[in-house]
């Protein structure tokens, strides 16, 4: 998922610094909704697993600390290790969804529509 959408961002910027007055920019704003729709679904579904496992973490972690054991600290252990990839990833997918948002206004501009950007609202 993440060289897919790695990919996307670099095709998107590509186009838009293009110079190609082929370009049909109303037609390339809707794939980019859809895949703005996608990579947003999967952002939430990333962020629910991320929530449910940093839930369970502290539990276990609360527990634990009632009733120690070493093999509830190696699990202890193991959901730690396996946070950092789901927050890494959860990050990405942020980061991710929020430039294609930018390149969305930026595909408007060149349409010639309103956006808002930085707080204020342009019309061409």
């Amino acid at each position: 998922m993440a060289d897919r959408i790695r990919q996307y961002l670099t095709y998107i910027s590509k186009l838009l610094e293009s110079e190609n007055e082929d370009i049909n920019w109303e037609e390339e704003m809707k794939k980019h909704l859809v895949q703005i729709a996608f990579f947003a679904h999967e952002r939430l579904i990333h962020l629910l697993v991320t929530i449910t496992f940093a839930i369970l973490t502290v539990m276990v972690f609360l527990y634990t600390i009632y009733n120690f054991s070493f093999p509830m600290l190696l699990l202890i252990f193991a959901l730690m290790c396996l946070m950092i990839p789901y927050i890494k990833h959860y990050y990405l997918l942020e980061n991710s969804v929020q430039m294609m948002y930018e390149q969305y206004d930026r595909m408007q501009e060149k349409v010639g529509k309103s956006f808002i950007r930085d707080g204020k609202t342009k019309n061409n």
